[in-house]
């Protein structure tokens, strides 16, 4: 079991290095400017970023503010270390996308810093303009690791998948191409026609490339328990935690009618094949894939009987013209051979995709712990949350919304005597799993 967190860890941390490496000569170590500094991370986002806000007092470089002296217009790189009271550390080469001085007086400006990874420059800077075969999950290495594209040596943790897909990338941008092939992906855990859809994210660790059920089949990263009792500096934590949640916050907003729309539980799906001009229509709903897939709970949300048609009739509609014999791999013959045959399933991908993403987001809820630098975008963590009740000595665990979760979005927030993280965490299903 990690070393327990407590709200005492909450109240300090250290930067110790963030040095702003100039792009003409010269370099500046800002770690004691630093009055406020934000490292994100998201599944939704490509890369990571970071904000700063730092108090210049004038004469830091070559006898003038950082912002004239260094001189400050973008792009300058800023190699960052950050270390929690756990001893967790964050080691980043971040680059700067935005400045903005946002307090000018006669003693001091302040100056607002956006930052992100040099892969997000890159990505404005490359088109992806060739053709791909072959499997969709090795497409996505190579974007990332071909110099022609992103280019980029940091560590990638790429799930395979069982289906090819062969394109032409058409000059779009390389993140976009990923996101755009993450939603075609199935895992090769499952049968096809059971579910679909990936996440392409990027952490302090690297680029991932990751199913919806690979990331809920992940052992739990932590265990927080959320109560009213005070931890006394961690010593009053219960035994199998890692640490308290120091603030919780349900979003509870149920919209029946926005699930529907977006085809949550069912979905159809009409493709016109231009061979022979035949269209057909697929329909397929939670009660023909739910038993297949993983669940962060113990079942997905249950709607009133008298809906039933709601869930057995389609709520969704989406018109697709049939991947017949384009872009089929290997010699001229064997392109001949294989002009009949589909390039992309959306029998059994189209549909699965559009649900999952969907069921991914039907519990949310936004906790703050203190300052952790060992989690990241896209781990699960098991929470526990007492039950509502009048005995608030003997409160039990909440085993409808209680259980595991998974990070999609991560801010570490750092101050001179602050470090807290907050973590937006999402799941599919109700009732408390426990292994």
């Amino acid at each position: 079991m990690a070393e327990n967190l407590s709200s005492d860890k909450a109240r300090a941390s250290s930067i110790d290095k963030f040095l702003l490496i100039s792009n003409k000569d010269g370099d500046i170590n800002l770690n004691t400017a630093i009055s406020e500094l934000k490292y994100f991370e998201s599944i939704m986002e490509a890369t990571v970023r970071m904000s700063i806000l730092y108090n210049d007092s004038g004469g830091s470089v070559k006898g003038k503010s950082v912002l004239e002296g260094l001189p400050l217009v973008g792009t300058e790189k800023a190699q960052i270390k950050l270390k929690d009271l756990n001893d967790n550390k964050l080691n980043l080469n971040l680059y700067v996308t935005s400045v903005d001085p946002i307090l000018e007086d006669a003693k001091k400006t302040v100056v607002s810093l956006q930052l992100s990874s040099k892969e997000h420059i890159r990505n404005q800077l490359v088109r992806v303009n060739k053709r791909f075969d072959g499997k969709l999950s090795d497409h996505i290495t190579e974007i990332l690791t071909n110099q022609s594209f992103i280019g980029t040596d940091k560590t990638l943790d790429i799930e395979e998948t069982q289906n090819n897909y062969n394109f032409f990338g058409n000059n779009k941008k390389a993140f976009y191409t990923c996101t755009w092939l993450a939603k075609k992906g199935v895992p090769n855990t499952t049968s096809p026609g059971k579910t679909a859809g990936y996440f392409f994210y990027e952490t302090s660790k690297g680029f991932n490339f990751k199913s919806i059920d690979k990331l809920i089949e992940q052992k739990a990263k932590k265990k927080l328990i959320y109560n009213e009792t005070p931890d006394t500096k961690g010593d009053n934590i219960p035994q199998g935690y890692d640490g308290k949640i120091l603030e919780l916050q349900s979003d509870n907003t149920i919209n029946v009618q926005s699930k529907l729309e977006s085809g949550t539980y069912s979905t159809r799906v009409v493709l016109f094949d231009p061979f022979n001009c035949q269209y057909q229509v697929i329909e397929k709903n939670v009660n023909q894939t739910e038993s297949d897939l993983k669940l962060a709970g113990k079942e997905l949300p249950k709607l009133n009987e008298e809906y039933n048609e709601a869930v057995g009739r389609f709520t969704r509609t989406t018109y697709m013209l049939k991947d017949k014999g384009s872009l089929p791999s290997g010699s001229t013959e064997n392109q001949i051979n294989k002009s009949k045959e589909p390039n992309f399933d959306p029998e059994n991908i189209l549909n699965q995709s559009i649900m999952r993403y969907n069921q991914l987001f039907t519990i949310k809820k936004t906790v703050t712990i203190p300052g952790d630098f060992s989690l990241n975008a896209g781990d699960t963590i098991f929470i526990d949350i007492p039950e509502a009740g009048r005995d608030k000595k003997n409160q039990k665990p909440n085993h409808e919304t209680g259980g595991l979760y998974i990070i999609s979005d991560l801010c570490h927030y750092i101050t001179p005597d602050r470090c807290l993280t907050k973590l937006n965490l999402i799941r599919d299903s109700y009732g408390r799993k426990v292994n």
